[in-house]
């Protein structure tokens, strides 16, 4: 989800094979460097596949240009990964936020074959897309600060996911803005 010179990205914290709850302290959200976070759902086993994968490919970025890789550039090569995996993909449904050098936010969000999808506002991914996109629809504004936007983000996602058996038990939430990185844990309904 996309402020004014801040960016956020949530995920809850439940890890189950369908209904089945397996653990509840499992973030989605992956650190790639201090201005740009990748989120990941779905089997998570190619989730932590994939985000070795990345992690090679901008050490190896880094190593070559001397800088961290801009977000937009990112998109790129995440999509770029995606696609050379067509024919087998990664089950995975990925979600890029980060800072640009300006401050700008950027976030995109791919469907398993690496096709780019560019937003202004906001993205979601996950096992309940349709009860999150009505409470976000409603709840996000243009140019919210940061303290609006965790506030935001969180209301959006505990909501969404309440109505959700694959998904909840807490969630953990990113805000990126050009000082630093908040993280902040939320308790959610553990039933």
């Amino acid at each position: 989800m996309a402020g004014k010179n801040c960016v956020a990205i949530a995920s809850d914290l439940r890890f189950g094979v369908q209904l089945q709850t397996i653990t509840c302290d499992s973030s989605k959200v992956f650190k790639v460097h201090d201005k740009l976070y990748l989120g990941i759902g779905g089997l998570q086993t190619d989730a932590l596949t994939l985000f070795q994968k990345v992690k090679f490919r901008t050490n190896m970025y880094k190593l070559r240009e001397e800088k961290d890789i801009k977000p937009s550039k990112f998109g790129e090569l995440l999509a770029n990964m995606l696609y050379e995996r067509r024919f087998g993909p990664f089950f995975t449904s990925p979600v890029v936020a980060g800072l640009e050098a300006d401050g700008k936010p950027y976030i995109c969000g791919y469907d398993s074959i690496g096709c780019l999808e560019k937003a202004e506002d906001f993205l979601i991914s996950g096992t309940s897309p349709e009860s999150l996109f009505g409470v976000c629809e409603s709840f996000w504004k243009p140019d919210m600060s940061s303290d609006e936007l965790f506030e935001c983000i969180s209301q959006c996602l505990l909501a969404g996911v309440g109505r959700d058996a694959l998904a909840g038990w807490g969630s953990v939430v990113h805000i990126i803005t050009p000082d630093q990185v908040t993280s902040r844990t939320l308790k959610g309904r553990m039933d």
